[in-house]
């Protein structure tokens, strides 16, 4: 008997995989078919996603932005706290939707780094996402991901451009998370979003982090801008990126001169 006469037996036959209750379709089977088929996957029982033609797709500009000054930053980390606070119910550094970096080998400026996400104008991550669980808000713009629907290929977590991520995978309630400027916030009281608060902006002891309506410069520098001012100076650090004014020769040039 030759081997396409045995796969042909009836005793070859294999039980159909189990499929999810919700979706008709298990994670298993879904990563399967993202392997085999790109883009054009089964997404659910009867639907079926197509790859888009190519073409120019408008979409909404976010509603707001969140801007940094890492060389402000004294790498508290609060702000790490307080994200995963108000999202999550626990304060959880590895469950942070903004994340702060620091490399003690660094001096004032290279050292600490904070990495929030740039509600990018054309984004990657909402792009890569096959089943729509990484969208853009109708309401704010905010780009946001519907977690009841997240199928956990992570394809958002490497679509996007910057490193680290902007997204991060929930390693806990296994679905993509990222900033969503406090819109969805359970465990916190305030309205958030573009029109609200931010906890990140409210809890930073240092006024590292500030909240901004217009899109910044996409570049580096237009998300990390110098925040100090003479408050700053007066604890006697620089004011100026290159750390190159001393805080006493900028408070002499702004601050009245004693009459004689």
């Amino acid at each position: 008997m030759t081997n396409t006469q045995q796969g042909a037996g009836a005793g070859s036959a294999q039980p159909p995989a189990p499929q999810t209750e919700s979706s008709g379709l298990s994670r298993r089977q879904f990563l399967a078919g993202l392997g085999g088929l790109g883009i054009g996957v089964i997404l659910g029982a009867g639907v079926v996603g197509i790859a888009l033609p190519d073409g120019v797709y408008a979409i909404e500009a976010s509603g707001g932005y969140l801007l940094v000054d890492s060389k402000k930053c004294a790498g508290c980390q609060s702000c790490m706290l307080a994200c995963s606070l108000v999202h999550g119910g626990k304060e959880n550094l590895s469950l942070s939707r903004i994340q702060v970096s620091k490399n003690v080998l660094k001096g004032f400026g290279e050292d600490i780094f904070q990495h929030q996400c740039r509600q990018c104008p054309e984004p990657s991550c909402v792009n890569a996402c096959p089943v729509g669980a990484m969208h853009c808000d109708p309401e704010t713009g905010v780009r946001l991901v519907e977690e009841d629907k997240c199928v956990g290929c992570e394809r958002c977590v490497e679509a996007c451009p910057f490193t680290p991520s902007r997204v991060q995978w929930n390693f806990e309630e296994k679905h993509a998370q990222k900033c969503d400027l406090c819109k969805n916030t359970p465990y916190w009281n305030h309205e958030g979003g573009p029109k609200g608060e931010q906890a990140c902006v409210c809890v930073c002891p240092m006024d590292a982090i500030k909240f901004t309506n217009e899109l910044p410069p996409q570049t580096d520098q237009g998300y990390d801008v110098n925040l100090r001012n003479e408050h700053y100076a007066r604890m006697a650090f620089p004011i100026d990126d290159e750390a190159k004014i001393p805080a006493q020769v900028y408070l002499d040039s702004v601050m009245p001169k004693p009459k004689a």
